[in-house]
């Protein structure tokens, strides 16, 4: 086997030459292929409950978020992005589960994960950004120096592409995202079947006020909806709700 540097080296120029497979962003089959001004305008597609909560209404392209709490919105924003057409890469996650997303509507031909990234997930990362339209990166506790946050951040805003860390310390994000779980429906005393789970949502921006809301992820017929709480006619959530 070779020394660390040369199997990160080989890795990443592995990762390089998939890149270079994947169709480009806005490529479409037939008729007008939208300018880059375009392209660049309309924000990347998330759960539809989440809409409200984000600035945009979706993630900006070119915009780096900070994500902390559970990993079903994550396994979401993964869905919402393949599912209408995008390209998507989960790094540095291994308990990310490809069922979950795909549950959600995720396309799995355009999600790719990469559970192990190595010493250097970033630099991972940094590749991954010239092909696809979303990276997910699990820094896995790292603590990220200013001066390679910048660095990401840059290249992001160049490729158009929209970077979402988890799971470690970042600074200078433009979004930060944090969904805990509240309660769930239909549980009782290691009994019944799992209706649903709520989520406590709370969104920050730079140029907004935060914003905060429920959200209800529902399982049905192999599938997983996302809805909206609405306070006069959600049902009340609990960890514990008696047969």
């Amino acid at each position: 086997m070779g020394s660390p540097d040369m199997v990160t080296a080989e890795r990443l120029a592995e990762l390089r030459r998939r890149m270079a497979a994947i169709p480009a962003r806005g490529v479409v089959p037939a008729g007008r292929a939208p300018s880059d001004t375009e392209l660049r305008a309309e924000p990347l597609p998330v759960p539809s409950a989440l809409v409200e909560l984000l600035p945009e209404g979706g993630l900006a392209k070119g915009s780096v978020v900070a994500y902390s709490g559970v990993t079903s919105l994550l396994a979401g924003l993964l869905a919402a992005v393949t599912g209408s057409g995008g390209h998507a890469v989960a790094v540095g996650l291994p308990r990310l589960g490809l069922l979950a997303a795909a549950e959600m509507g995720a396309h799995l031909g355009r999600l790719a994960l990469i559970p192990d990234p190595g010493s250097d997930p970033v630099e991972v990362a940094s590749v991954l950004l010239d092909g696809v339209d979303l990276v997910v990166l699990g820094l896995g506790g790292l603590s990220i120096p200013p001066s390679r946050t910048r660095v990401l951040a840059a290249r992001a805003r160049s490729k158009g592409a929209t970077l979402v860390v988890t799971g470690g310390a970042w600074a200078g994000a433009t979004l930060r995202i944090d969904a805990r779980i509240a309660g769930y429906e239909g549980l009782g005393r290691g009994r019944g079947r799992l209706r649903a789970i709520h989520l406590d949502v709370s969104v920050s921006a730079r140029s907004t006020p935060p914003r905060t809301g429920r959200l209800i992820l529902c399982p049905h017929n192999d599938h997983v909806k996302w809805h909206v709480r609405q306070p006069d006619t959600a049902l009340k959530a609990t960890t514990d709700v008696a047969s």
